[in-house]
């Protein structure tokens, strides 16, 4: 029995070193996709150069309007502005900030809110690359009846770096990595729960008839 116990424990620990291996080279080799289009975009706060990108998304009208989600609520629009150098007009038109949001879990809230009241099917959502799975894992739970389209954005000293030599790179991505785990354990079970809520209720109706 303890050997048992043991080999299983052994597997256990060899499938998280290999899925963080794995989750840590796609988050730090993926590239920015081209030629995107959603109905709109929404960017996550937190990382360098993510609305920057958002942005440059919106000008090239990939989508038609943009969700700043996440924003601190003493950041005023002038200050985002400033950051960024985009001209006042594009914001007047088509950018929508949300301050509601302090986490992962909040943006994917916040951004199913707005993506109702506006009627948006389908999202390209902006974050970077090493926050990019967990991102589509919590807006996946919130929102199952929208696609998504990733933009990762990779930052330049995830790009310059070979990640593993580096230690605030690998605490970084590890506590990603757990993170990530958490979210797609959430996200299974929403799913679960929908999948044998849909077969109980069919059984029920079955029952009746």
């Amino acid at each position: 029995m303890m050997r048992l116990i043991s080999v299983l424990l052994s597997l256990l620990v060899a499938g998280l070193v290999g899925g963080f291996i794995a989750f840590a080279v796609s988050a730090t080799t993926m590239h920015e996709a081209e030629a995107q289009r959603a109905d709109a975009i929404v960017v996550v706060t937190g990382g360098e150069d993510r609305i920057s990108a958002a942005l440059a998304l919106l000008r090239q009208d990939s989508g038609r309007r943009l969700l700043i989600s996440g924003v601190h609520p003493r950041t005023s629009e002038a200050a985002i502005r400033d950051h960024t150098g985009e001209r006042r007009q594009l914001f007047e038109c088509c950018v929508d900030i949300g301050r509601e949001a302090s986490d992962t879990i909040g943006n994917a809230e916040e951004t199913r809110d707005w993506a109702a009241a506006r009627g948006y099917r389908s999202l390209i959502v902006v974050t970077s690359s090493y926050h990019m799975p967990r991102t589509l894992a919590e807006f996946a739970r919130a929102m199952p009846g929208i696609e998504f389209v990733p933009h990762p954005v990779v930052s330049r000293h995830m790009r310059d770096r070979s990640w593993w030599q580096h230690p605030a790179s690998l605490r970084l991505l590890a506590s990603e990595y757990v993170k990530f785990i958490a979210s797609a354990t959430r996200l299974g079970w929403a799913r679960a729960q929908i999948l044998f809520g849909n077969g109980r209720t069919q059984s029920a109706a079955a029952a009746v008839r």
